[in-house]
């Protein structure tokens, strides 16, 4: 029987000073949803559980005046679905979130876990990173600021440190006509992980059909989520016309780094990229135009 003491820090000081008296042996949760399985599954057999469900200030959702979107750590997928905010300014994150497990997983699973936790399936961490997020990290050596774009260095394998808590993640502001999404891709309408999953945001030119702005996100195609930069600079400053919008989903497919899979062929994979971009696309320049 796999035993460890869950402790119950008040602040962040006091939770980092838990991880660096107790070093390896400890480890933090928040929903704990993916540690409980690991730990289960003897995966892994920390003697410390250093809980940061009692901090205050890691679990809100905010936009401050100059349109930049903060979200804390310990925020649930539960929190960001029903968020109108998110709904009407951040579809992209809506979507994702709201077909990660059950609703009961939801309510207590965290974004930051999600992130953390970094396996290329995490449906919270792909539109994060397509949105050029950045991660507000803290730790004995002070703060620091992680791009997303750096952040993952492989499976299960981030640039965080021991002891390093993601506190709040940053999205930039985008223009007035700008639509996201993120599709997932499953073999059956349940509670699945995602086969594949592609995120992306696109911002409109003036009042024009042309490309101003394009970031394409991938799950499950590569050993962590990954940006198809190769894609976006096809679109950038285009037209978005059903040729460009080919050519766009053709190079993330040839970018996607997919793999033979129980779950799934790699040839498969890199078809359906192609054609989840492009659903994609569409569903990012029909969204932008509702804000015309």
């Amino acid at each position: 029987m796999v035993t460890f003491e869950y402790l119950k820090p008040r602040s962040l000081d006091e939770a980092i000073s838990l991880m660096e008296s107790y070093g390896e042996d400890a480890i933090y949760v928040a929903g704990a949803t993916d540690v409980m399985v690991k730990i289960r599954e003897r995966k892994i057999a920390p003697k410390y559980l250093v809980s940061l469900r009692h901090i205050e200030g890691l679990d809100t959702i905010r936009m401050d005046g100059e349109g930049v979107l903060c979200i804390g750590g310990r925020v649930t997928h539960r929190q960001l679905e029903l968020s109108d905010m998110i709904l009407k300014t951040y579809p992209i994150i809506h979507d994702a979130v709201r077909n990660i497990g059950s609703v009961q997983v939801r309510n207590v699973a965290t974004i930051g876990g999600n992130v953390v936790n970094a396996v290329p399936s995490a449906d919270g961490a792909v539109p994060l990173l397509t949105l050029d997020a950045v991660a507000e990290v803290r730790g004995a050596k002070g703060g620091r600021r992680i791009p997303l774009r750096d952040f993952f260095i492989g499976p299960g394998m981030t640039l965080l440190e021991h002891g390093e808590i993601v506190t709040e993640f940053e999205v930039p502001s985008h223009p007035a006509r700008t639509g996201s999404c993120y599709i997932k891709h499953t073999r059956r309408e349940a509670m699945e992980l995602p086969l594949l999953g592609v995120a992306a945001i696109l911002s409109l030119e003036g009042e024009s059909r042309r490309c101003e702005k394009v970031r394409l996100g991938l799950g499950v195609a590569a050993p962590t989520p990954i940006r198809a930069f190769g894609a976006e600079s096809v679109l950038e400053g285009a037209e978005l016309v059903e040729e460009n919008i080919l050519k766009a989903a053709d190079t993330a497919a040839k970018e996607a780094r997919v793999r033979d899979s129980v779950r799934g062929e790699a040839w498969y994979r890199r078809e359906m990229v192609s054609v989840l971009v492009t659903r994609a696309i569409h569903t990012c320049v029909a969204r932008a135009e509702e804000h015309a």
